[in-house]
């Protein structure tokens, strides 16, 4: 699984982005939405917080990756 830190959430819309540990392109961060959130809940999620994911291509757009199977790293 790949690994990275939450950089924004929107709570009310349900989803939020990843930056992917390594990354150095911009516009690299990784969409994710509360539906790709394992176990502990898109709500239990913050800004800063590291977690573990897998990247798979976006449906909507196949030029694009996005985040799922989003779980917390706990440290």
């Amino acid at each position: 699984m790949a690994t990275g830190t939450i950089k924004s959430m929107l709570y009310d819309k349900g989803f939020g982005f990843i930056a992917p540990d390594g990354a150095t392109e911009r516009g690299s961060d990784l969409f994710f939405h509360q539906s790709a959130v394992a176990d502990h809940g898109f709500d239990s999620l913050r800004q800063g917080q590291r977690v573990e994911f897998t990247q798979e291509p976006d449906p909507r757009n196949a030029s694009r990756q996005r985040a799922v199977n989003v779980t917390p790293i706990d440290e």
